[in-house]
């Protein structure tokens, strides 16, 4: 019955059906040097909250290495979208990350713990968080940045983008891990039709408090995981796509969020195609919507991410 869920939930996010192109979890250790791909777990040993030892039980991340020597010093973070039940590994993980390395970025693709596995929030916060500070932690081995890091989410994976953007932990100097010595800060943020409303007291859109049966934490989870409401003048600055007839996820979702960066002050810019469906990916044909990787990587190179030297501070 899960599987069957599941499916039927990919299908309404407008991503593919486990099976296809999405995809639950990473195995870490599965590397293959001659394509410069690694996957790396994100705690050495049982992460916090784990409920076992499977795949699903361990948050990872999958680096992509640019061509060698066209690395530009820059990091992006890539977090897929799936609902909470699955990840669209395919569609917003590889194929975004081999758009960023062939622009000479580090690409690390998160694969993050998931609520058909019992895993509710916060442990997926906790996933990305850890994420961000693994790859900032070690900046030095992988040659990049540690203040070039750029975090990238479509539709849940947005929403988790957006809570790591607005929820992130400063870091413990005294730490007797180094990875929790570094902030979980994103440098910048990049949301593609994010689902901004997950976590909401609106029942009349898709909501993960009616998914996974949580209508009796909802309040205190809204309370806990908008992302609207955490929303400061220390929020990265950020790129925003969504599409006015994005049936799954409104347009006035991710407007909400832009209002609120605006308020604050954040540098930020949103991008609204008149056509598109959810889960779109890096464009699927629409003659418009297929130009907003082009925007991106023009919003990219004006961040000074583009080269090795940065030219531009955020």
């Amino acid at each position: 019955m899960k599987q069957i869920f599941v499916f039927f939930l990919a299908l309404s996010l407008g991503v593919p059906a486990a099976g296809a192109q999405t995809v639950s979890c990473a195995t870490p250790g599965t590397n293959n040097t001659f394509l410069g791909i690694q996957t790396i777990r994100l705690w050495a040993g049982t992460a916090p909250e784990a409920k076992g030892a499977s795949c699903y039980d361990i948050p990872a991340l999958t680096l992509l290495e640019p061509r060698k020597g066209a690395a530009n010093g820059s990091a992006v973070i890539i977090f897929p979208g799936g609902g909470y039940a699955a990840l669209a590994g395919d569609l917003e993980g590889g194929q975004v990350a081999d758009w960023f390395t062939a622009r000479g970025f580090h690409a690390f693709i998160l694969s993050y713990r998931l609520a058909s596995h019992g895993y509710i929030l916060p442990a997926p916060l906790l996933d990305a968080r850890r994420a961000i500070q693994t790859v900032r932690a070690r900046a030095a081995d992988y040659h990049i940045d540690p203040n070039r890091i750029v975090v990238v989410g479509f539709s849940a994976g947005g929403h988790l983008a957006a809570l790591a953007g607005t929820q992130f932990v400063p870091g413990s100097p005294d730490a007797e891990d180094p990875i929790e010595r570094v902030s979980s800060r994103p440098d910048y943020l990049v949301l593609g039709y994010p689902w901004l409303g997950a976590v909401s007291m609106d029942t009349s859109h898709l909501n993960y408090c009616k998914m996974f049966h949580l209508m009796d934490r909802c309040e205190t989870l809204y309370e806990k995981y908008d992302p609207d409401l955490y929303v400061t003048k220390d929020t990265p600055p950020t790129f925003i796509y969504h599409t006015f007839n994005d049936r799954t996820v409104p347009v006035e979702q991710s407007l909400r969020f832009f209002d609120a960066l605006v308020k604050a002050g954040v540098p930020s810019e949103y991008h609204v195609f008149a056509n598109g469906s959810h889960g779109s990916g890096l464009g699927k044909g629409d003659p418009a919507l297929d130009q907003w990787p082009a925007l991106l990587e023009n919003w990219l190179r004006a961040q000074g991410l583009m080269t090795a030297e940065k030219t531009a501070a955020p």
